[in-house]
């Protein structure tokens, strides 16, 4: 079966799910979802139409603008959860199949359906919000721990898409960092760290703080 889009999941604001905010990461499937380059974080929400994002401080912007999770990534933790896990589980808006998204390169740009491009720019940090949904001890820790966060992506030809639609790579940058290794880079890998900022594989503002965290780590 050729990779495609198994769901696409919008969330509305929900409330006790932060200290101070409610929340969009109760997403749901909806019939199809309008991309587009949302600008800026602080300035800019979700790229998908009609998807809340509260915290603005934290999420949403031009590189988090549409959050991606394999279908098989949700399977493999209602195995390991003992219980089910709906598209959207994770507060994805994208839930693929047949396709590998923690394979990833970062940068690397997906092809949906006939006209949308969206383009990897960094892993998915778990928090406490994340956590909170989840409502399982621990959680922050055996994400962290699984390493398979689904990808961020921004939006870099708008459109429309819909479940069923292909997915295809179109292009792949040649430094070769997939997501699970930036992610360990900003979780503290030292090596991984220094070769994700060399690359540039990440955009800004994510390379700016991915240096300086290099930098506190190795004064």
């Amino acid at each position: 079966m050729a990779a495609h889009v198994h769901s696409v999941n919008i969330g509305k604001p929900k409330a006790g799910l932060s200290k101070s905010l409610d929340s969009g990461i109760d997403k749901r499937p909806v019939d199809q979802i309008s991309v587009l380059d949302p600008g800026p974080k602080g300035v800019g929400a979700s790229g998908v139409e009609g998807d809340a994002v509260v915290d603005m401080r934290h999420h949403g912007g031009s590189t988090q603008a549409v959050y991606a999770v394999a279908r098989e990534e949700l399977d493999w933790w209602a195995v390991d959860l003992g219980r089910d896990l709906q598209p959207g589980a994770f507060g994805e808006n994208l839930t693929t199949a047949a396709f590998d998204v923690d394979a990833s390169v970062v940068g690397e740009q997906w092809r949906i359906g006939g006209s949308v491009v969206l383009q990897v720019t960094a892993p998915r940090v778990p928090c406490a919000t994340f956590s909170k949904h989840m409502g399982v001890p621990g959680w922050v820790k055996a994400f962290t721990d699984r390493g398979r966060t689904g990808a961020y992506l921004s939006v870099v030809q708008a459109g429309v898409i819909r479940p069923g639609d292909e997915i295809q790579v179109e292009w792949r940058p040649g430094h070769g960092i997939t997501v699970p290794e930036a992610f360990r880079a900003w979780m503290g890998d030292v090596e991984l760290a220094r070769q994700v900022v060399a690359a540039g594989a990440m955009p800004e503002p994510e390379r700016s703080k991915l240096a300086a965290k290099l930098a506190s780590w190795e004064r």
